[in-house]
């Protein structure tokens, strides 16, 4: 039997070192526990964020409401 999986290299998201996407690779996408978890700290300080525009979120919410309150 043939092992046919191939082989993809990512930049570790930290340090930008290349990595190998592995079942081997525990950390993956990150080249190491250290920084998993740099990473793990700047969301947990509020430095990472997924962006968002908050008034198109609360527009949808008010839009949501009017919807319910018609039906």
């Amino acid at each position: 039997m043939q092992n046919n999986h191939e082989t993809f290299e990512v930049a570790c998201p930290t340090c930008h070192k290349s990595v190998a996407w592995t079942a081997q690779n525990i950390y993956r996408p990150f080249c190491s526990k250290r920084c998993q978890i740099i990473d793990l700290g700047g969301w947990a300080a509020e430095e990472n964020a997924i962006p968002s525009d908050t008034a198109d979120f609360a527009m949808s919410l008010t839009e949501d409401n009017q919807d319910w309150t018609k039906k």
